[in-house]
């Protein structure tokens, strides 16, 4: 048999369906293309109920001439309903087509500590543990789940002169977002640690926080302008949220500008 000639029937075979449309014909499950699914529980037969069709996931293109079908607690919502045709450059994609969306919207935490987009993108993660040999996925709660700060980013250690503007930045990640403050680390004349809440009287310090960089995450700074001899020692970030707290230490170094600028002719002389 020429190697073309499967091809041919093949092409044949799904020509022939098509064009029949609700008769559809015999079923030939030999001529029927192979299909891998997203997970197993989202193959399905065609409208013929003979070769075996995936079902659309979260996003993915559903309706138009080829009848695409969205999985299980899934919807096919129309472009022109979400906006898309717009989005699409004015109406670009198939006529009749839309968009599977998941029935119950909004973010769910699931049992295994993870946050997802929804209980539909939560279900297709549960097959997927399941079919790689690991536990199954609950929802736990809706909502994303609740995180103790983490130091993704911690404040550095800094060397530089009087006069001069410095900083230290601290990088959180939590759910809810976190309070985030700022210590200076001192000891009293006996010896016992202290903490200075910053900004406190000093009037060269000033304290920032807003979003990002990432999702979930926080970013604040204490910047010292101009930075005096005093301002030397060790800065504490600490971060909390109704589920716990963390902190993270940066440093400052100062040296005396005019003392650098004495011992730079030394330095050059080297």
């Amino acid at each position: 048999m020429a190697p073309w000639l499967p091809l041919v029937a093949l092409c044949l075979h799904l020509a022939s369906r098509g064009a029949e449309g609700a008769g559809c014909g015999a079923c030939q499950p030999d001529l029927c293309p192979p299909v891998r699914c997203a997970a197993p529980e989202l193959t399905a037969r065609d409208e013929c109920g003979c070769c075996g069709r995936c079902l659309g996931v979260e996003g993915e293109r559903c309706g138009g001439a080829r009848g695409g079908r969205c999985g299980p607690k899934l919807v096919c919502v129309s472009q022109r309903a979400e906006g898309q045709a717009e989005a699409d450059g004015g109406g670009g994609g198939e006529e009749g087509t839309g968009r599977c969306v998941c029935e119950e919207d909004g973010a769910v935490c699931g049992s295994d500590g993870r946050s997802y987009g929804s209980v539909c993108a939560l279900h297709l993660h549960s097959w997927r543990a399941l079919h790689a040999g690991r536990e199954r996925v609950q929802k736990k709660h809706d909502g994303e789940c609740k995180l103790a700060p983490t130091i993704m980013l911690p404040p550095k250690k800094i060397h530089n002169v009087t006069g001069s503007q410095v900083y230290l930045s601290c990088e959180v990640k939590a759910v809810p977002t976190p309070i985030i403050t700022w210590k200076k680390v001192t000891e009293s004349p006996k010896g016992v640690k202290l903490l200075e809440e910053l900004p406190g009287d000093r009037v060269n310090v000033a304290v920032q926080v807003r979003g990002g960089p990432s999702k979930h995450e926080s970013t604040g700074w204490v910047l010292i302008n101009p930075l005096t001899k005093e301002d030397e020692g060790v800065y504490q970030c600490h971060a909390t949220n109704m589920v716990g707290e963390t902190e993270a230490e940066g440093s400052i170094k100062v040296l005396d500008a005019h003392k650098k600028a004495h011992l730079l002719p030394l330095e050059d002389m080297k």
